[in-house]
């Protein structure tokens, strides 16, 4: 079943149907899962170039919470606004280092848009956390009720995240076990500074906003550290090299980000046009503050001849009782929908030639012990060339590797050639699908797709 409908005019008033997409995906899951009715509410920002970046729903309230250019708002489930909180503009200039809010800067500084990176809702300790492109990217944390500011680290180098004003470059995960301290998983592109920002760290999040821990890295020593940096070799060799963050989530024991990133075998063009690029997912042991449980394998998928190797969106959910049945696992196990685009030579540009895709966690988790299993064993390298610099043959080591290993100080980080691929369920030639939302219904997984004009695809 594939029905579409157009998102309203109004709700795509600043221009750019993409960057709606996430609200549209909302608005229409509302529609069609209520009383079926065609009516939309709708909302846009007050300024036309001010842009949505990210949506989050509060799942206990329906609070809807929308980043976007030099704002972040919330919104009654009906999209009528209850808060505005102001962001931007500000004067900054993105040579200042460290930022001007730490210490004076000779550079000229002009009125800069914030563009909204990353918007999160701690549940346990009822705050917001919401990350712009303003000063090397500072984050804050606002009360859910009224977006008041409970803090604004910004006096030590951990506090400035990324200051890329491109959204979909980032991405963040918090885990919090009850009654303790969280950690935020934060990945994100770099833009050729990898001696200021990480492309991949862990940072603490305490419970208390005022504490100096704030956004500190989980563990950081001369030796070992919370974090993965872009080696310069490797930006020698591809000046345009940067790994994009599209999603992340957690999974029982495991952190997962998915990543679009450019390939780097030996002799590679140093033109961007002419990079092929790779989608990875990439996982990690919550409790892992050392980062030996890092894995990285290529995944997509496939349909005929054709390859979707781009990808573009993705979306944790349940199958429900239909799907999990076709797919051999149960109706309470993770799956995750994920777009790609066809190919692997136009990441900035991508074809609209698209696929939906689902992977069962749990295959995705069954290929990677196989892979840790074959590397304990001593077979192959580790296959990470743009982070290791050549190639590292595996150690062989008498370990057992169960579901929950979390990696030791050899064999690690691990990468592989080998894709995950997931199963295509639906594909389109023409209006690139760009965001995906999903339900259960009936025991029916209901998928909500939309497009790169603005549209929406209700696929069952």
């Amino acid at each position: 079943m594939d029905r579409r409908r157009t998102c309203p005019r109004a709700l795509l008033s600043n221009g750019d149907g993409e960057s709606a997409a996430l609200l549209c995906l909302l608005l229409a899951s509302l529609s069609w899962s209520t009383s079926g009715s065609s009516s939309f509410s709708t909302f846009h920002s007050e300024h036309r170039d001010w842009t949505f970046n990210h949506l989050t729903v509060h799942q206990g309230t329906g609070a809807v919470y929308v980043g976007a250019i030099n704002r972040v708002y919330k919104l009654s489930g009906n999209l009528t606004i209850l808060v505005a909180h102001k962001t931007g503009p500000e004067e900054d200039n993105k040579s200042c280092y460290p930022p001007l809010i730490v210490q004076p800067c000779s550079e000229v500084l002009t009125l800069t848009n914030n563009v909204n990176k990353l918007l999160i809702i701690d549940y346990s300790e009822n705050r917001l956390l919401a990350c712009g492109s303003l000063y090397q990217g500072v984050c804050k944390l606002l009360r859910l009720d009224d977006l008041f500011i409970l803090v604004e680290p910004s006096h030590k180098k951990e506090h400035y995240l990324s200051s890329v004003n491109k959204t979909g470059t980032m991405y963040g995960v918090i885990v919090r076990s009850e009654g303790e301290d969280g950690k935020l998983f934060i990945g994100t592109a770099v833009d050729g500074k990898q001696d200021y920002f990480p492309t991949l760290s862990s940072r603490k999040l305490p419970r208390d906003p005022e504490s100096s821990a704030m956004l500190d890295y989980e563990l950081h020593s001369d030796f070992v550290s919370s974090l993965i940096k872009i080696p310069s070799d490797t930006l020698a060799l591809i000046s345009h090299f940067d790994i994009f963050y599209i999603y992340g989530f957690a999974s029982g024991n495991f952190v997962y980000f998915l990543t679009v990133q450019p390939e780097t075998p030996e002799g590679v063009s140093n033109s961007a046009s002419d990079l092929f690029y790779t989608s990875r997912i990439v996982r990690l042991c919550k409790d892992d503050p050392k980062f030996h449980s890092y894995v990285s394998l290529p995944f997509g998928c496939v349909r005929g001849d054709t390859e979707y190797r781009l990808l573009q969106a993705a979306y944790l959910s349940k199958p429900g009782d239909v799907l999990a049945r076709s797919l051999n696992i149960t109706a309470q196990e993770d799956v995750l929908f994920a777009i790609f685009s066809k190919g692997q030579k136009q990441y900035h540009q991508p074809p609209d030639d698209s696929a939906l895709c689902v992977f069962p966690i749990r295959a995705v988790n069954a290929q990677i012990k196989d892979r840790l299993q074959s590397c304990y064993q001593g077979e192959g390298n580790l296959e990470l060339n743009w982070l290791l610099g050549k190639d590292v043959q595996c150690t062989k080591a008498p370990v057992p590797i169960d579901d929950n290993f979390c990696g030791l100080d050899i064999n690690q980080p691990l990468g592989g050639s080998v894709p995950v691929d997931g199963v295509t369920l639906f594909t389109s030639s023409r209006d690139r699908m760009t965001s995906v939302a999903s339900y259960i219904y009936n025991g029916y997984s209901v998928v909500f797709v939309g497009t790169k004009n603005g549209k929406v695809k209700k696929v069952r």
